[in-house]
């Protein structure tokens, strides 16, 4: 494991688990579906592009495939340990997401995998600084958000590209508007669970955060607004 386990996230089966409950060996059997394709739709080709919070790399491989230039972040050597397998000479930086200082700027600023829907609203607020202290002046922010009936509409599951089972459980209330939400993954060979704490967000409540890090929507990408582009406000 990676550092130290955050408060209310945990997971279960093989291999090395992260602090924020997310299995390695999990993250690298599965693929991207379409969002490496919305992303690369949204933004100027061959641009340079940060990923926060790249995981074992399910996107990070595409992207560069679709001809950007990826910066892979994350705060587990585990995780980058396998970008860098699935993409070698890929550059790669360990680190939380709200502290990180690189001092250089990109064209793209990409934070997906539903990050900003994280339970402790200091913390939002220190990804979306994250995504402003890194975006250029005239760049983007691309932030992927959960659908408004993600915590109502439970059980759930899909079956992944990979062949896993994707289903999620549950989603129960902890206080303050938090859900404790349970995933289960599982494949033929193995199954993994992960317990994580989310908070939904209303759209006033997310272009408020947004707006507090000196970021605005540009444009909702998807019909069901998971997919947001926003921009710098005082480019």
């Amino acid at each position: 494991m990676s550092g130290r386990t955050r408060e209310g996230h945990r997971g279960t089966g093989p291999g090395a688990i992260t602090p924020d409950g997310c299995a390695v060996d999990l993250y690298s059997r599965l693929v991207a579906g379409a969002e490496p394709g919305i992303v690369a739709a949204a933004v100027p080709a061959g641009a340079t592009l940060l990923e926060l919070g790249s995981g074992a790399g399910r996107m990070t491989r595409p992207l560069a495939d679709h001809g950007l230039v990826v910066t892979a972040v994350d705060e587990s050597a585990e995780m980058l340990a396998r970008v860098r397998e699935r993409v070698p000479g890929i550059r790669t930086v360990q680190s939380p997401i709200e502290t990180l200082d690189l001092e250089e700027r990109f064209d793209v600023v990409l934070l997906a995998s539903f990050l900003v829907h994280t339970a402790d609203p200091r913390v939002r607020d220190g990804l979306l600084a994250a995504c402003r202290r890194h975006v250029e002046d005239d760049g983007c922010v691309l932030i992927q958000r959960e659908g408004l009936d993600w915590h109502t509409r439970v059980p759930r599951e899909r079956t992944d590209p990979s062949g896993c089972t994707v289903r999620i459980a549950s989603a129960e209330p902890v206080g303050d508007g938090v859900n404790a939400v349970v995933a289960e993954y599982v494949f033929p060979d193995a199954r993994w669970t992960q317990t994580f704490r989310s908070r939904p967000l209303t759209k006033e409540e997310f272009e408020g955060s947004l707006d507090r890090a000196g970021l605005a929507v540009e444009t909702y990408l998807t019909d069901d607004g998971t997919w947001v582009r926003a921009r710098p406000k005082d480019r």
